[in-house]
């Protein structure tokens, strides 16, 4: 150290680089100077010149494209009517009747039409109920059919005195508009994806009336699942507790809807009000499983040809649970580590609690490999790709 002239270690390697004063931004050093020497000014100033020049002045493309979206929305405003009619006090009374009907619906005193489960959401048809989406065999517009006659139950009375006819009153509708009331429940995280009511089956209006919170409805949304995302609207319409929307022309059969799973933060009730076509088409008896026949019609009368079916089997009555949109989500190395467990053998397994959803661990897949090393069977091997 002596022999080099240099009496602390510090100045030796600050000699050594003389660029790292420069880099960091050393105060002799003129702030305006590009750190990286000229040429990396130049380059950097004619860099922030481009994006100025980009941001400043848009490209013909992106002026159409904002004239297109602002047109559409104009289409959906104008086929869009909103009323608040709805008081407190009247919400209140309401949203105890809906909370009856959840009851019942727990009870099993509704017929099989009538209640309609599904994570985070629960639909509730009154009057006529129609099958759509996932229950089809054959998905896309124009699949969908009403129940038959007397599959759901009647609309009730409550409905026709608190919200009808305030509805008639008002000159909403006109008198012996309603013939379907469904009842959608959300609990906070639930969404319905983008959909248009089917065209087919019900005429127009569509009038709905929110209770228990606030939310919003967006309209030409995409969806995307496995993580669940959606695009950003054309229109987004808040709707507040109390109010009524009602759905027209470009809005209502132009442009889908829907309801996204931000938009829903706390619990939300909504009663849709339609009237379906005299030539809407309905799902025949025989199209219906045997499971889900009205008494006195035997399973006999379904042969050969009468046994194909449109609908899938229905779903299961999953109760909606409050607390799902809270719980820590299956990650994917939770899933990984459950593989592991079944796969490996005992001495190369790693720990139970190897992420943050310890709680979720897979006792049934681990009895059953101590089971087949039992039985002196080789587990099969597998291998697995990282990603």
């Amino acid at each position: 150290m002596a022999g080099s002239g240099y009496k602390d270690l510090r100045e030796k390697l600050k000699s050594m680089m003389p660029y790292r004063d420069n880099y960091k931004g050393n105060s002799l050093r003129d702030p305006t100077e590009s750190p990286y020497g000229a040429a990396g000014g130049a380059a950097a100033e004619r860099k922030r010149k481009y994006h100025e020049d980009s941001d400043s002045e848009p490209s013909d493309y992106e002026e159409e494209q904002q004239q297109k979206e602002e047109e559409e929305a104009r289409k959906v405003k104008s086929g869009i009517r909103q009323l608040r009619l709805f008081s407190p006090d009247e919400c209140a009374k309401i949203e105890a009747r809906i909370e009856d009907v959840v009851s019942r619906a727990e009870k099993g005193l509704y017929k099989e039409h009538t209640v309609d489960r599904a994570p985070l959401r629960n639909k509730y048809f009154f009057g006529e109920g129609y099958t759509y989406g996932s229950q089809l065999q054959r998905r896309g517009p124009g699949q969908e059919r009403l129940y038959p006659q007397g599959e759901v139950d009647a609309i009730p009375e409550w409905v026709h005195d608190l919200v009808i006819r305030k509805l008639v009153e008002h000159r909403v509708i006109p008198e012996g508009f309603v013939n379907s009331a469904v009842i959608n429940d959300y609990q906070p995280g639930g969404c319905i994806v983008s959909h248009v009511d089917p065209i087919h089956i019900f005429e127009r209006p569509i009038v709905s009336v929110s209770f228990f919170s606030d939310s919003a409805l967006c309209f030409g949304c995409k969806f995307q699942f496995k993580p669940i995302r959606v695009s950003e609207p054309v229109l987004f319409l808040p709707v507040r507790r109390g109010s009524v929307t009602v759905l027209s022309g470009y809005a209502a059969d132009e442009i889908t809807h829907c309801i996204r799973p931000q938009d829903i933060k706390e619990r939300r009730a909504v009663i849709i009000l339609r009237k379906t076509r005299l030539d809407a088409p309905r799902l025949e008896t025989k199209s219906l499983s045997s499971s889900v026949l009205p008494p006195g019609y035997t399973s006999d009368r379904l042969s050969g040809s009468n046994r194909d079916q449109i609908l899938k089997p229905k779903r299961s009555h999953r109760k909606a649970d409050p607390d799902a949109a809270h719980r820590p989500r299956i990650l994917e190395m939770d899933k990984e580590e459950n593989r592991r467990s079944v796969l490996l053998p005992k001495h190369r397994r790693r720990s139970n609690f190897s992420s943050e959803n310890y709680w979720r661990r897979s006792y049934e897949y681990t009895e059953d490999y101590d089971e087949e090393e039992e039985d002196g069977s080789p587990a099969r091997k597998v291998k697995m790709r990282r990603h």
